[in-house]
């Protein structure tokens, strides 16, 4: 079974992405800080996360580049209300897998995760 590691601080949001997941089979769990993230993400093994830019305490684009600084080759999704094309490019070049804003269907974020996995 693919675990994933949502980070998102939004409670409605996060329970959105863990239903939505868990129905289709996905293990998940859920942090809603950038620390517990970064963590996380290195102590735990994930097939994949999912990541907010917005998060309290250090931004999303501080975690990706922070993990991947650490070598880590997780394949990460952002998931986020920032959709300005610069965003996406330093999203990108951050070394995030995918770029997704919100508003979203669950059913392309499924298939965004199909893809990554």
């Amino acid at each position: 079974m693919k675990r994933i590691l949502i980070c998102e601080d939004e409670p409605g949001m996060a329970t959105f992405l863990e239903r939505g997941l868990g129905s289709r089979g996905y293990t998940t769990k859920v942090v809603s800080d950038g620390p517990s993230a970064t963590a996380i993400a290195t102590d735990e093994d994930f097939d994949l996360a999912i990541l907010d830019l917005g998060l309290p305490d250090t931004d999303g684009l501080s975690v990706l580049r922070e993990l991947r600084r650490r070598g880590e080759r997780l394949p990460v999704i952002i998931l986020t209300a920032r959709d300005d094309t610069n965003d996406k490019v330093e999203g990108l070049d951050a070394g995030a897998s995918d770029y997704i804003t919100k508003p979203f269907k669950l059913d392309e974020l499924l298939a965004r995760v199909r893809v990554q996995l």
